[in-house]
């Protein structure tokens, strides 16, 4: 049975076996951490692993160790953080609609109305108790179940009391 004075004698004598653990041990710890930093660093120790194999001394195999990993982090790692960054989600459906403008088919108050939204007739009513026009622009404001609830649009100054439709 080898002794342990052994088992170091063949690690000085073969660095490459500690850098190849250091490698494998960063590479495991970044499974947990998630963060892409212990990998580039883990690829930096495989560099030194490879300068010890090419025959480089101890301070050879440091700089390969340091420099590979600060190249893997400065260059490597960023490229792989946008790539793996997930974008906001879409907003579908309903809230999709809201903020968008829409065309008065027929006459909108509080009560009701129709209008022309992302190509189709929407039921739609006034947030504002006031009324539109047909051919007026509007801005949907919410979705309540089927019904645009809109009102005055950019650039769409809703009429005062007393003009025609509103009280």
């Amino acid at each position: 049975m080898p002794e342990v004075g052994d088992w170091f004698r063949s690690l000085t004598e073969h660095p490459w076996l500690l850098w190849a653990a250091a490698a494998l041990a960063l590479a495991l710890l970044e499974v947990v951490s998630l963060d892409l930093v212990l990998v580039m660093l883990a690829a930096g120790a495989a560099g030194g692993a490879v300068a010890a194999l090419a025959g480089a001394g101890a301070v050879g195999q440091v700089l390969t160790a340091v420099v590979v990993a600060a190249v893997m982090t400065a260059g490597v790692r960023p490229l792989l953080l946008r790539r793996l960054r997930v974008p906001p989600a879409a907003t579908t459906g309903p809230a999709a609609l809201v903020g968008r403008s829409a065309h008065v088919l027929a006459e909108v108050g509080p009560r009701g109305g129709l209008v022309k939204l992302a190509g189709e007739t929407w039921s739609a009513r006034s947030a504002q108790g006031v009324s539109f026009a047909v051919g007026e622009d509007v801005v949907v404001l919410a979705i309540d179940g089927a019904t645009a609830v809109v009102g005055a649009g950019p650039g769409v100054v809703p009429p005062g009391p007393g003009a025609a439709g509103n009280p």
